[in-house]
């Protein structure tokens, strides 16, 4: 019988390249295809699929769905497997996607998502109650404990930190915005937030932008 999987991803492309490799698979049958939180959600319901294989970002925050989704079904069909697929090797999304445990579970960086035999093998893996994590996925979670546990970048929330990432590239506001697809407004209230968990608050604002920067390329020297 079939591994039926329901898909999840809003780029068009993207989409159907995955849904295009996967039916190469004879023991694999996409059932369902969403681009975004609440048709996923909705497609679970209306096909009940072995594995659902979700974008970490979709509509409609276009922060974390994917792995919203899977705490989700992890409660409602807990025997439900769960690949998810990343642009970015996190450990802040990683760490969330398994805190409940790592059964039934995997997480893949899109880029190998070309690769049917390591995306096949993911989906039969989790289908069996198994788990797969990228391996840069662990170096990185490796990488993220080996921090001094003190720093006050733990104090960021995954989108702060990718928001001072792009900071310390030399971006102002506009270009990290458009960079992250977020409005001007949005990314001014997060680096507000980040001056505050930084307390450099009472500091002038371009003094605030540099030593911010400057804390973040400290830390990844480490």
């Amino acid at each position: 019988m079939a591994v039926r999987i329901v898909l999840a991803e809003d780029n068009y492309l993207v989409r159907e390249g995955v849904r295009t490799l996967v039916e190469t698979e004879p023991d694999l049958e996409v059932v369902g295809v969403c681009e975004d939180y609440d048709t996923l959600i909705a497609a679970v319901e209306s096909q009940t699929p072995d594995v659902v294989v979700t974008d970490i970002r979709m509509p409609p925050t276009g922060t974390d769905e994917g792995i919203r989704a899977a705490e989700v079904l992890r409660e409602s069909h807990p025997d439900m497997g769960v690949v998810v697929l990343s642009q970015y090797s996190e450990p802040a999304y990683a760490l969330a996607f398994l805190e409940g445990g790592s059964k039934g579970r995997a997480y893949l960086l899109k880029e190998r998502v070309s690769d049917i035999g390591q995306l096949a093998g993911a989906i039969r893996e989790v289908a069996a109650g198994g788990s797969v994590i990228d391996p840069e996925v662990v170096d990185a979670l490796v990488a993220a404990r080996a921090k001094p546990a003190d720093s006050p970048l733990h104090r960021l929330t995954s989108r702060e930190g990718e928001i001072l990432s792009e900071m310390a590239q030399g971006k102002n506001n506009a270009a990290v915005a458009a960079s992250l697809v977020l409005s001007e407004r949005a990314v001014e209230k997060h680096i507000n937030s980040i001056f505050s968990k930084l307390a450099l608050s009472q500091e002038p604002d371009v003094h605030r932008r540099v030593k911010a920067v400057l804390l973040f390329l400290s830390v990844q020297e480490t």
